[in-house]
């Protein structure tokens, strides 16, 4: 059985960042991971979740789920930002996430569209 959120384009690629996310993070100095590390995995699963949870709502719930899902999108720009300011985030893969999420937010707002 599968559901059909797990057919989208958009699913898989929030869970493959969230996944790297996780893997990053883990590797961050001890003070930094109940703060800036937790709130980044946090916000990167929101958006697998929110998407998944949207998709067995109405369609308006399910808008209104993916818009969640972009917010979180947006909540990480600013975490990743502030992690590369602090050196825990190399300037490449600060780069990579941040258009990450640029695409994953373009994908939502077409889905989101589409409905």
């Amino acid at each position: 059985m599968s559901f059909n959120f797990e057919k989208l384009d958009v699913y898989s690629n929030a869970l493959d960042f969230a996944h790297e996310v996780y893997g990053e993070t883990v590797k961050w100095p001890k003070i930094h991971q109940y703060s800036i590390a937790d709130q980044l995995r946090r916000a990167s699963l929101s958006i697998s979740l929110n998407i998944a949870e949207g998709s067995s709502r109405t369609r308006n719930d399910y808008k209104r789920f993916l818009s969640i899902a972009r917010g979180s999108c947006f909540e990480c720009i600013p975490i990743i930002e502030i992690a590369k300011k602090q050196k825990i985030l190399s300037t490449k893969k600060a780069n990579k996430w941040y258009n990450h999420c640029v695409v994953m937010a373009k994908m939502m707002s077409r889905l989101k569209n589409s409905i």
